[in-house]
């Protein structure tokens, strides 16, 4: 029997709805362009950890209220109250690793839906989603460099797994803005579609991958965490365990009996 949950947020600059296998986070914060703030940073984590209770889930989206922007960065007014002292950088700081780090180990496909800017935090997040769609006019950059801010291993790592070295030493070098059509070519993204277009084809995207089999799906994100990871610290004894999961499941007769009766597959994740 697949649980189902209600997933409820800590603050209001972070919304969430769950429906039909689809989850939906909004980073809600306008006026400021969507600019993280503690809260919604701490926010982001404790949803994604209450959504991953909820069996029936199939797929996330990420996106900005608004239309300027999905994330403009990090809310830097805080940043004298917030990240001025050690003490309070390291609570920050725990919070951005979390966030990211729960967002990164997520089992279900997370895809980010792009308008506006995608700036610095902004792009930390949608780097660690699984799918990047954007709008022609979006934005994307690390101003880092004009910040005077460190830049962790784990972030430059990310950066570097999707655009290669070079590309994350010009983004970070220059702290320039990338338009859609350089982020796309450099594979920071996956897709580019019109501002009008964005939200039914993230609709019908979510929809094909919520139609399929969720524990093949979770098993296929596993794997390539575990192929892109250092060999030493891999664990394909884990891989093949998922992988024999989806023999053994009641989708695989589903899908084999839906094939043979030239039919849609109805897949349970059981």
């Amino acid at each position: 029997m697949l649980s189902k949950i209600s997933v409820e947020s800590s603050t209001p600059k972070m919304l969430v709805e769950v429906g039909k296998g689809i989850g939906w986070i909004t980073f809600n914060s306008p006026a400021r362009r969507n600019a993280m703030s503690l809260d919604m940073w701490q926010g982001l984590a404790d949803i994604l950890r209450q959504m991953s209770l909820d069996d029936s889930l199939r797929v996330v989206v990420l996106k900005g209220a608004g239309d300027k922007a999905f994330v403009s960065g990090a809310d830097i007014s805080e940043f004298e109250e917030k990240r001025s002292s050690q003490k309070d950088r390291d609570a920050y700081e725990d919070a951005f690793d979390d966030a990211l780090n729960t967002l990164a180990n997520f089992s279900r496909p997370v895809v980010a839906m792009i308008q506006g800017f995608c700036i610095g935090g902004g792009l930390a997040i949608a780097l660690n989603t699984d799918i990047r769609i954007a709008t022609e006019d979006s934005m994307f950059g690390i101003p880092a460099a004009k910040l005077g801010l460190g830049y962790g291993f784990e972030a430059i790592k990310t950066l570097e797994s999707l655009v290669g070295p070079s590309s994350t030493k010009d983004i970070l070098f220059t702290a320039r803005f990338l338009d859609t059509e350089e982020a796309l070519r450099i594979g920071l993204i996956n897709s580019i579609v019109s501002r009008g277009e964005l939200e039914g084809a993230v609709l019908d995207y979510v929809n094909r991958i919520a139609s399929n089999a969720p524990l093949t799906i979770k098993s296929v994100k596993a794997t390539v965490a575990e192929v892109i990871k250092d060999p030493s610290q891999s664990s394909p004894e884990h891989i093949n365990k998922l992988v024999n999961n989806c023999f053994l499941s009641e989708d695989y007769k589903e899908g084999r009996a839906a094939f043979m009766e030239k039919r849609r597959p109805q897949f349970k994740g059981t």
